[in-house]
């Protein structure tokens, strides 16, 4: 018999980003893996950026029940994690389950907390975005597309502080999270909590680096590959 299909794995981006840092992981993953869209990024279709975390979501859930309707990982990085927590909610809830969810660089909901000066101003969200991973913005290629990041991250962070305030759900899927052991915003502790988001297991894995750091390894993919696959 033919080997089985791998089950479709779905990327949720960071604040501020357009998925570059997934880009060696949709290599490593193959044809089955790709990149949610989330409003206002990508063209004239999704113009408009979300007015709500709710309506964020949405629109995710949407994405993932049309490509991926059974059975699909969800993987969230940083901002991306408490997006494809709450998708995994919903689709839930509307009868769609995933396999699993994936949570890089993120504490638990509850230990989530959104810095008011990275929903303040563009400097103040540059600041921000110099602190925790300084490869973000050195690496833009304009400083155009420096603005637009930054103007994004600012939206991006105020919509999430509604996902902080809001009430929490439970999954009955496992949950799989990963840190960087140099990551200033999460720590063992701190990401170990999202045991308490699922009655499906959780296992926490630390590698080097720092927050995004894993997400370009062939450790961090060969990790990806184990928990999609397993």
């Amino acid at each position: 018999m033919p080997d089985a299909e791998p089950a479709g794995t779905v990327l949720f981006p960071g604040a501020g980003s357009f998925g570059g840092e997934f880009t060696a992981l949709l290599d490593a993953l193959g044809p089955a893996a790709w990149l949610v869209r989330y409003p206002g990024r990508h063209g004239r279709d999704f113009g408009v950026p979300a007015g709500s975390f709710d309506a964020l979501v949405r629109a995710c859930a949407e994405q993932v029940s049309r490509r991926a309707p059974a059975g699909a990982v969800l993987v969230g990085h940083s901002f991306g994690a408490y997006v494809a927590y709450a998708t995994a909610v919903r689709l839930r809830a509307a009868g769609t389950a995933v396999s699993a969810l994936v949570v890089v660089g993120a504490v638990g909901p509850g230990r989530l907390t959104v810095p008011a000066d990275a929903t303040g101003t563009p400097a103040g969200a540059a600041a921000y975005l110099d602190r925790v991973d300084p490869t973000v913005l050195a690496g833009a290629p304009s400083d155009e597309w420096r603005e637009v990041v930054v103007e994004t991250t600012v939206q991006d962070l105020r919509l999430l502080r509604e996902f902080a305030a809001g009430p929490a759900g439970r999954l009955d899927r496992p949950i799989r999270a990963a840190r960087g052991e140099a990551d200033p915003l999460t720590s063992d502790a701190g990401v170990g909590e999202w045991a308490d988001r699922t009655d499906g297991g959780f296992a926490l894995r630390v590698f080097p680096g720092g927050h995004s750091d894993l997400l370009r390894s062939p450790a961090g993919a060969s990790w990806l590959r184990a928990v999609r696959d397993g």
